[in-house]
């Protein structure tokens, strides 16, 4: 429940800080603002922290899955605590990598698209931080989704228990829909992409963020929807909070 309690809560700040990027965007366009604010440069380093802890709380969900089904018996990883550890360490790198292209300079305003990024090129930078937000926490989350499913194919082959077998298709499972909520987060947000790639060749559109970030604000919504879909002990706690109960028919005696 900690590690679906981590990945809420960095969509709702992800999301949170889209929602902030484009109030001031839409504020500056209505009052026809030019000039950056003090908190611009802060947006955009916030923009590639929140999008990194989206990311890598997804892959920290599969690697608790791999775990689970591949080293069943070694109970490290089942502790709380050490769960929550691991969130740390993530939260930490999340924070940091970042924070050096703002000493660096590298984050500036952007006039036409009314925010402050790193300026889509051929650079360090960009490709610094397309491995580091998307590529490699994507990579490594697809990558033990192809294992377990190889794992999970050879132990339907052999002579097992039953529940074992069951256990390691439940993982599976869940590991399957970790991810589909990356597949929704990098469909949606794939003119992103195409963005950066059009940068190392010729320039990229003029509202090429604004474009990218209206996606990617989709796509937040979208995984949020499915992650509360797809997490039960989530949709229980939360039912419970509202106190939505189910309709039910009761006996009655006179």
């Amino acid at each position: 429940m900690i590690l679906v309690a981590n990945s809420c809560l960095a969509i709702l700040l992800c999301s949170s800080n889209l929602l902030w990027m484009n109030i001031i965007t839409l504020h500056n366009d209505i009052k026809q603002i030019e000039s950056p604010d003090s908190l611009c440069i802060f947006r955009g380093y916030l923009t590639y922290v929140t999008f990194a802890l989206n990311n890598y709380s997804f892959l920290s969900s599969a690697f608790h899955r791999y775990l689970s089904i591949l080293y069943s018996t070694c109970l490290f990883w089942q502790f709380k605590s050490n769960q929550f550890l691991f969130i740390c360490c993530t939260w930490i790198f999340a924070i940091l990598f970042p924070m050096a292209f703002i000493f660096t300079g590298d984050i500036i305003y952007n006039i036409d698209n009314q925010i402050c990024q790193v300026i889509l090129s051929f650079s360090f930078p960009i490709i610094f931080l397309s491995i580091f937000v998307y590529f490699m926490p994507v990579l490594f989350t697809m990558l033990i989704y192809w294992k377990l499913i190889l794992y999970v194919k050879e132990m339907s082959r052999r002579v097992i228990s039953t529940n074992v077998l069951f256990r390691a298709q439940r993982e599976l499972k869940m590991v399957r829909r970790t991810v589909i909520l990356l597949l929704i987060l990098i469909t949606i947000g794939f003119p992103y992409a195409i963005f950066i790639f059009m940068s190392f060749f010729t320039s990229p559109p003029l509202y090429h963020f604004r474009i990218a970030y209206i996606f990617a604000a989709t796509s937040v919504t979208y995984v949020l929807v499915a992650l509360f879909q797809f997490t039960d002990p989530l949709k229980a706690f939360v039912i419970s909070k509202l106190n939505i109960r189910p309709n039910t028919i009761g006996l009655t005696t006179v």
